[in-house]
């Protein structure tokens, strides 16, 4: 394993385990955090609202609030912390960590792009 891949994994594991740890106080720094200035303007959702929602929500383990305040980010999130907390054990272990490839096939972006548009829609139909 080359060494910059064992420094990627250790990164992503340890920025997801600060998150779990971290996770009971989210709460406290929910009213810190700006409102979106999107949805003030234009009345409107943008394509990210309900991200820390999902997040607050995720970290009290209420998975049906954080699917109900942003589904895409929901899953994000939990790709982030799962799939780091694998990395960083991966590359403890001494084992390669998988990477995207640099570019991705245009059915991936495709296929991305339009997870993106459906769940602005679901966000604007569903007012978050």
């Amino acid at each position: 394993m080359s060494q910059t891949n064992r420094q990627f994994g250790l990164l992503w594991g340890g920025v997801a385990a600060s998150l779990v740890v971290v996770s009971p106080l989210g709460p406290y720094f929910a009213n810190w955090l700006p409102r979106c200035q999107f949805k003030a303007i234009l009345g409107l959702p943008c394509p990210g609202c309900g991200t820390t929602r999902s997040a607050l929500a995720l970290s009290h383990f209420d998975v049906s609030a954080a699917l109900a305040a942003n589904p895409l980010a929901t899953l994000a999130w939990a790709g982030l912390i799962f799939g780091g907390l694998l990395a960083g054990v991966l590359a403890l272990a001494d084992r390669r960590v998988p990477e995207l490839p640099s570019r991705l096939p245009v059915s991936w972006r495709w296929t991305i792009t339009l997870a993106l548009a459906a769940n602005w829609v679901y966000l604007v139909i569903h007012g978050s």
